[in-house]
């Protein structure tokens, strides 16, 4: 599996941003697909989640209500929509998938928050 992950970019506070994680086999095949954050001197954390076969999601406490995340099928990949940006979303952003007892990371994109 390889992902394919785009988006991200710099915007102001309130603004917002969309993450894209595509991978390039079959996403029926994905157990779940996860995006991680990592601040800069802070430790990578698990922000959101997304289960393609039964569409359910998880989200951090930090971003609920403002992150969501969409699957596309159609592209075998999935979308994480970024509302109402804090500075604090400032963070390299990283997609993760698990394909049975397979872990992959797309590469990370940087979202920039400006005050």
């Amino acid at each position: 599996v390889q992902l394919q992950a785009s988006g991200g970019g710099s915007v102001q506070s309130g603004g917002s941003l969309r993450l894209s994680c595509a991978v390039s086999g079959d996403i029926w095949s994905i157990n779940f697909m996860k995006w991680y954050r990592q601040a800069p001197g802070k430790q990578r954390e698990l922000v959101a989640g997304f289960i393609p076969a039964g569409g359910m999601t998880y989200y951090a406490d930090s971003v609920e209500g403002r992150f969501t995340v969409v699957g596309d099928v159609g592209k075998n990949a999935a979308h994480l929509q970024m509302n109402s940006l804090k500075p604090e979303d400032t963070a390299v952003y990283y997609c993760n998938v698990r394909q049975g007892q397979a872990v992959y990371w797309g590469q990370g994109t940087l979202v920039t928050v400006s005050s």
